[in-house]
Order: structure tokens, then C-alpha cells, then sequence
């Protein structure tokens, strides 16, 4: 390999700076595919039809993942050729091609979700023009302003973007001080957590995208007094509902410290309104749940990656002092994690993160490891293991209960092992697939 490309793909946590891990340049994109893409998240709001306008080499994998999810009759496409980009017909172009593609469908949808791409970027696109020409010729479709601009990852995520724009086409409502809505998730929370016990439990109305079947479930998520945010996508889509819609917001992250646990379900009860139940009962399933599994599991070596859960670090200091032998972290950052990264810098010095995107890990799967239980995908395909939790951004799973929870999952990945080939072609975990 060229001596420019050499970077290393490792570093032992003690001499890592949690602020970034690695030096940027190029990369490798392992083939796992449980996460899920701006395809797939915009799929989420019932009826809408979703228009991509990009050039062609991009638009093969936008039509790709909707046709394996087979929803190919929700998605049309604008090509976008060279010329276009010194015509001056971009804007025409799309809306034009919009134009024509609501006419030849068989019905109208209630919105449209159009994506433009990097190059439209580049070429200064006036995108509010685009969007009122199609809004005056189609008043009775919604139509919001999506990006599929992966060159702009390191300021605006198209993942965090992509979350608050799910919300966009919400009309505002009358705010009803008895529901709440859980914000910017791809997958619901586990009704066996207490988050969602003590929304239910309290008599309020929950609201959430991902269990929203018809378009007017959707646009009542915009009654709720409540925004509820627990992943950083979620976060910021929360933000930009309270900015557009004033849904007050509250973000209590995912964690797996028991402290912070706390503190949050104390926030979460005093923005309800009601008295904070004892978590004693909860605190101990969950320590009992990971000593069963660590009895079990004993000393296999425990790799996990930043794509199952939000927060590896701090999963990595609970599972550490439960006894496991958590010796890998894939992640490139520790940004949101100082203080359980600080303690396994001191505790376990020599654990051993690796970077999840650096060239030099196109090979690691074929060099010799030794048997390991991952967390994640990447973690199962880098260490080439069968015995994997198979989970992407925590898996709907929250709080006390989902350490349970998870413990039991990982306690069932090193029993029972997955054909990893089958699993982790799937793209998109939980969305339907024509190649399974």
C-alpha cells in the first residue's frame, strides 16, 4: 500500500485523545448494512413519495436500497447530466421532472420528500424556488426540502438532517398537555422501558413516527406538549421541532450509566408533571441480568462498535466492571464519553480501539483472531464472528430495562451463532428486504 495511506488503524485507549482518534484520510466502508440510510428514514412518513435528483453513479444506490425494501412504487428520480451544470436548467430540470412524475402516478401523495445532492451545491441551486413553483402548481402535496450530501458529513451529518426533516411537513396544532412524542428515532422505543412505561403508565398519549400507520397520525405528532430526544440525530431534530413547531424539547441521551439514567427519568417526570418512581427494583434486574450473562460469557473477548450502540464507551466501563473482558471499541470519537473514557484509560489502559472507516482495516478481517462476542455489526465483521448482537443506534432499546436487555441479547449471540454472510447483507435492519 502506498506509505501515504499508511495511518494507524489502532491505538491503545491510554494514549488515544477522546476528541479524535484517528487522523483523517482515505477510508474503507466495510459491507455491513444494518443502517439505515436517508432511503429509508424518509419511508418512514406514511404516503410520501420521495424524489431524488442526482446524477446517475449516486442515484444507483437510492433505487438499490428501495428496491430491496421493495418500495420502489415511493421513490421516482431526476437524472442529472454534465450539461445541466453550465445550461442554467437546473432549477427548470427538476421542476419540470417533478412536474411530470406527479402526473404519471396513479395517485397524489400528501408529500413529497425531494432530495437534491452535492452538486447541486456546488452550483448554488436555488432551492426556495424550486420549492414554491412545485408548491403553487401542486397545493395540495407538501413538499420538503431534503439533501443527500455526504460531502458535508463533517458539519451536517445527511443522518441528522435528514431526522429533523422528517418533521418538516408537520402543520402546526393546538398543543394537548397530555401527549408526548418520542423524536428522530428509526425504530420504536421498547415498550419494555421505563421511558415509555412512565408516559403510558401516566395516562399520556404517546406519539412516535415509527408507530404512525396513516398520514393524520403523523401530522398529530405536532399536538404533543413534549419533544422527547434520546440519540444525538434525535437531539437535533427535537431542536428544529421546538424552533418550527414550539414543541418544547427535552433530550435525555441513551446511557448506560445508572447515575445519568436516574437524572434523566427525574427530568423526564418533572417536564410531565408527575412524582418520579423508585428505580431500586429496575437498578437491581439489570445488575443481576449482566452477572447472569457474564457467568456465561466469562472471559471471551467482547468487541463492540459504534453503530449498535451511542454511547461504546460507556456500555464498555459497565460491561468491564461487571466482570466482562471488553478488550475492542470500534469509534473514532469519544467526544460525548469523557467520563468513561477517562476511566478505562485508567482501569483498562491497554483496551484497544480501532478506527471504523481507516483504509487499513480492508484486510483485518482476514488476519488470524481470536474467538470473540461483538456488539454491532462492524465489530462482527471486522473480527469475522458468527457471534454477534445484531443492533444499530441501541435498538430501540432505553434505560434499565434495555441494559437488561441487552445483556440478554449478547448472552444469546455467544450461545447461538448468525450466518453473519446472510445477516449482514440485509440493508437496513427491521425494514422488509427482497434478498432475504
Amino acid at each position: 500500500m502506498n506509505a501515504a495511506y499508511e495511518k494507524p488503524r489502532s491505538i491503545r485507549i491510554a494514549d488515544a485523545n477522546p476528541s479524535v482518534f484517528f487522523a483523517s484520510g482515505l477510508e474503507y466502508n466495510p459491507p455491513v448494512r444494518g443502517m439505515w440510510n436517508i432511503v429509508h428514514t424518509g419511508m418512514l412518513i406514511p404516503g410520501a413519495h420521495q424524489i431524488f435528483a442526482c446524477a446517475q453513479g449516486c442515484l444507483r444506490g437510492v433505487i438499490l436500497t428501495a428496491a430491496e425494501m421493495n418500495a420502489l412504487d415511493r421513490m421516482s428520480w431526476i437524472s442529472v447530466s454534465e450539461q445541466d451544470m453550465y445550461d442554467g436548467t437546473l432549477e427548470t430540470d427538476i421542476i419540470d421532472g417533478c412536474t411530470d412524475i406527479l402526473h404519471k402516478l396513479p395517485y397524489r401523495p400528501p408529500v413529497v420528500l425531494l432530495f437534491l445532492s452535492c452538486i447541486h451545491l456546488f452550483a448554488g441551486v436555488d432551492f426556495e424556488i424550486i420549492l414554491t413553483e412545485l408548491r403553487s402548481r401542486f397545493p395540495e402535496t407538501e413538499f420538503t426540502d431534503c439533501y443527500m450530501t455526504p460531502t458535508m458529513r463533517q458539519t451536517m451529518p445527511p443522518a441528522f438532517k435528514m431526522a429533523a426533516q422528517l418533521y418538516a411537513p408537520l402543520k402546526p396544532r393546538p398543543k394537548n398537555p397530555r401527549a408526548v412524542a418520542i423524536l428522530g428515532n428509526d425504530r420504536a422505543t421498547d415498550e419494555r422501558s421505563e421511558l415509555v412505561r412512565l408516559i403510558r403508565q401516566n395516562g399520556f398519549r404517546l406519539h412516535d413516527l415509527t408507530l404512525c400507520r396513516t398520514y393524520e397520525e403523523y401530522q398529530q405528532i405536532a399536538e404533543s406538549a413534549l419533544g422527547i430526544s434520546y440519540t444525538p440525530a434525535g437531539k437535533f431534530a427535537g431542536e428544529e421541532a421546538e424552533r418550527r413547531l414550539g414543541i418544547p424539547h427535552l433530550h435525555i441521551p441513551a446511557s448506560f450509566d445508572y447515575s445519568e439514567i436516574t437524572a434523566n427519568y427525574w427530568l423526564l417526570c418533572d417536564s410531565l408533571g408527575i412524582p418520579c418512581p423508585d428505580f431500586s427494583a429496575e437498578i437491581a434486574a439489570a445488575d443481576n441480568a449482566l452477572d447472569r450473562s457474564c457467568a456465561i460469557i466469562g472471559d471471551t473477548p467482547v468487541a463492540i462498535d459504534f453503530t449498535a450502540v451511542t454511547r461504546p464507551f460507556e456500555l464498555a466501563k459497565l460491561l468491564t466492571e461487571h466482570g466482562f473482558s471488553v478488550r475492542y471499541i470500534i469509534a473514532d470519537t469519544a467526544s460525548d464519553e469523557q467520563a468513561a473514557f477517562q476511566w478505562l484509560a485508567e482501569h483498562c489502559p491497554d483496551l484497544e480501539i480501532f478506527s471504523a472507516v481507516n483504509v487499513n482495516m480492508l484486510h483485518f478481517r482476514q488476519e488470524t483472531h481470536e474467538p470473540v462476542l461483538a456488539v454491532g455489526q462492524k465489530a462482527a465483521y471486522y473480527f469475522a464472528t458468527d457471534h454477534f448482537v445484531n443492533i444499530v443506534v441501541n435498538g430501540g432499546l432505553y434505560g434499565f430495562a434495555g441494559i437488561q436487555a441487552l445483556t440478554e441479547l449478547m448472552t444469546d449471540a455467544f450461545l447461538t451463532p448468525k450466518d453473519s454472510a446472510s445477516v449482514l447483507r440485509h440493508k437496513g435492519i427491521g425494514c422488509a428486504s427482497c434478498l432475504l
